[in-house]
Parts: C-alpha cells; structure tokens; sequence
C-alpha cells in the first residue's frame, strides 16, 4: 500500500525506522528485536541507506523480507550520492519488481571517510533533483526529510524551507522529520511550511533516549537541540544506564501523546534496531490514536 493512502481524518499512523544490521551477531539480536516490534503491526516500517549507497544490498535485501516475507509495508530509503541516473533508474526498477511502493528520497551523507560531497555530472546532486526523477518515470509513493530546527548546513530556516519546496514540488507526498526533542519546535515548523505552501503530511520522528553519550553524539550530528533541563536530567544520571533509560522513554512518551493530542498525523521511531523502548512507547498510546 502506499503510504499516502494511511493518512486518513480520524487515523494516525504509528512507524518504525531500522537500519541494515552490520554482521551476524547484530543481525541474531535484530531478529528478535523485529519479532517484538512488527507483533505491534506497525502502519509502515522504513530501511535506512547507508552512506554513498554502501549498505545497498543490504537494504534492499531487509526491504524484499519486510514486504514479502513479513507482509509490511516497506519504505525504502535512497541517496542521491555517488548515484548515476542509470543505476538510480535500475535501483528503482529493482524496487518496484519487488512489489515495493514507498521511498523515501534524500540527498545522503557523503561517501566513508569524506566530509565532502562529490559533483556528480552523471546524476544528481539534490535531494529534489533525484525526487523529480523518480516522480517523472516511476510509481512510487514519495517521502522526503523535514528538518523543525533546521538541516544543519542550511543559512537560516527561510532557505531551508525554500528547499523543502522544491522536494514537494518535485513530487514529495509527504514529509518524515528529523528527530526533536521540543514540540514547540514541530508546531512552529508546520506553520511556517504551510505559509511557503506546504501542505503535506509532516510526520514527527521521534527517538527514544537509551544513551547520554549516544544522543549527545546524534545531536552534536544533526543539529538538533537537547533542551536544557533534558541534558540536566540526562547529565546526573548518564552512568547509570537503567536511569537514562527511564527518563528518554519517558520524555518520549509525553512528547508522542502531546504531539497525537495537538493534531500530528502519526509518530515515526526510530527504533536504532532495538524493540524495548518501543514497545513501551507504543503500549503507553491511547488505542483512539492508533
């Protein structure tokens, strides 16, 4: 099914993010960890691509399971680095033999090792360049990244919601976020799209703290502010893992359900390939928001 046709009035979609597993210890616990998660019959799932398309066949391979083996519907995602128009042609092709219908279509990270990223004259160097290209010549169902606080590399908020224009009107269906810790952030962020005219589903990610230095890491990555009595809670507890644990899951719930309550069309997790966390952020959702 194509996402865009879950988003109903009086329905809200409940998703999970997972990334390709590296080897076969993390593959072992990635299993179990799926059996957990997909008992919950997630909306959607969606398979992350590693950077310059290293986990390709990876992904590919967890996004044919999760379709036709588990019966999910599957999002792949795709990078636009390293890419020539021919193999994103025939990537796309592959996807679409596998019964797949929803992508989500980024620029990416540059290629390991490398801050920068390379001109690419035989594909695309833009995120709404690579969308237009899909929308033009396949079926898909296409999402894109929204950014509440900002993309990192971006001069203000103004040119980063410029360019988020030119992914929906490249042909986005819709928009999954990266990940906040404010909603007043969120709220703000869907204002300001609407006023550029975006009227697009925007779905709020969101990801469960498990780890002091782990999040401090993503945030320090992606630009996304921890608010100062989070980091406050978070700092006094950071050796005691069972702790951190506590307050991320519940600085998640209270951000999802607040978020559910004010009109967001879903929540999308990003699981980080573990279940625990959640489960329990799922099983503290009222059923009317699921």
């Amino acid at each position: 099914m194509k996402i865009n046709k879950l988003f109903l009035p009086n329905k809200k979609t409940f998703s999970f993010e997972f990334f390709p597993p590296k080897d076969y210890m993390t593959a072992v616990r990635f299993g179990i960890n799926v059996g957990q998660l997909m008992s919950l019959k997630p909306s959607f799932v969606s398979i992350t691509y590693g950077a310059g398309g290293s986990s390709r066949d990876n992904t590919f391979d967890l996004v044919d399971f999760f379709q036709n083996e588990l019966g999910l519907t599957c999002m792949a995602h795709y990078t636009v680095v390293g890419a020539t128009r021919e193999k994103i042609a025939y990537d796309m092709r592959t996807l679409q033999d596998m019964g797949v219908e929803n992508v989500m279509l980024l620029r990416g990270d540059p290629p390991k090792g490398s801050k920068v990223f390379p001109e690419n004259p035989d594909g695309f160097n833009y995120a709404s360049d690579l969308i237009s290209f899909v929308k033009k010549n396949f079926d898909f169902c296409i999402g894109a990244a929204a950014y509440p606080e900002k993309h990192i590399e971006a001069a203000s908020m103004d040119d980063d919601l410029d360019n988020l224009k030119r992914k929906v009107d490249a042909g986005a269906d819709f928009l999954v976020t990266q990940m906040f810790f404010d909603n007043d952030y969120y709220w703000e962020f869907l204002d300001n799209a609407v006023q550029k005219g975006i009227g697009e589903r925007i779905i709020p990610g969101i990801i469960p703290i498990t780890s002091y230095t782990q999040i401090k890491r993503f945030a320090e990555i992606s630009g996304a502010k921890i608010p100062e009595q989070i980091e406050k809670q978070l700092a006094e507890v950071q050796a005691d893992k069972q702790k951190v644990y506590e307050i991320g899951l519940n600085i998640a719930k209270k951000q999802s359900l607040d978020l559910l309550k004010d009109g967001a069309p879903g929540i999308h997790v990003f699981t980080l390939n573990k279940s625990r966390a959640a489960v329990e952020l799922y099983d503290h959702i009222p059923k009317i928001y699921k």
